[in-house]
């Protein structure tokens, strides 16, 4: 779905997703206490607030070379980082640093473990306030069915760690060679100039 004609809706919804509350797990009643402060934890960037309701990924349950536990996660990424990368969040849209960044060659690497995930002459200017790939370096983003909201879209995360990287969507008509748009969170990428990050990557795996 393209946003570049609804700016204004688009920010308005992401304005809407931070007062998402958050469940503890160990005092769920609090969440019913009226001071309780709103935070989003899931993604979805097509409408980003609504995911905070309703979420399933079929993510949760893989495993990935790189493993580590929450804390060992928090103490590498920064706040914003880990609720996108490890808590499958979303940022604003038109706001990452990434989202107009064009370069003509370079290596765009996860944010968590560093790995190889898209070159510079995958990216295309889409509109849709995130950046856009077109493909992906083989073997380095594998696809989840994530059932958010009751709706079947296809979910990208790192290979290597399982980092949410962001949505793939297909058909939209963009002038590419797959016509598909790897939707992604600009946190959740570093950019190399060096393209040999991507030298030996396998075949993408798809799940």
């Amino acid at each position: 779905m393209r946003f570049p004609a609804f700016p204004t809706i688009v920010r308005t919804f992401f304005t809407l997703s931070s007062y998402s509350a958050r469940v503890s797990a160990q005092a769920p009643h609090k969440a019913l206490h009226p001071t309780a402060r709103g935070t989003v934890y899931k993604s979805m960037p097509t409408i980003p607030f609504l995911s905070s309701f309703f979420s399933s990924s079929s993510s949760d349950k893989m495993s990935y070379p790189v493993q580590k536990s929450n804390d060992e996660w928090q103490a590498v990424l920064n706040k914003e980082q880990f609720r996108v990368l490890r808590e499958k969040g979303t940022e604003a849209p038109f706001a990452g640093k990434y989202d107009k960044h064009l370069p003509e060659e370079g290596v765009y690497t996860c944010a968590g473990c560093e790995a190889p995930l898209y070159k510079a002459n995958h990216k295309f200017k889409s509109g849709c306030g995130w950046p856009a790939y077109f493909d992906s370096i083989p073997g380095a983003v594998t696809r989840h069915t994530d059932s958010t909201f009751g709706m079947a879209r296809t979910e990208i995360v790192c290979s290597n760690c399982g980092g949410h990287l962001g949505h793939v969507f297909k058909g939209e008509g963009y002038a590419t060679p797959t016509d598909e748009r790897h939707c992604v969170n600009s946190i959740s990428l570093n950019f190399s100039k060096d393209d040999k990050a991507a030298e030996g990557a396998k075949s993408e795996s798809k799940a």
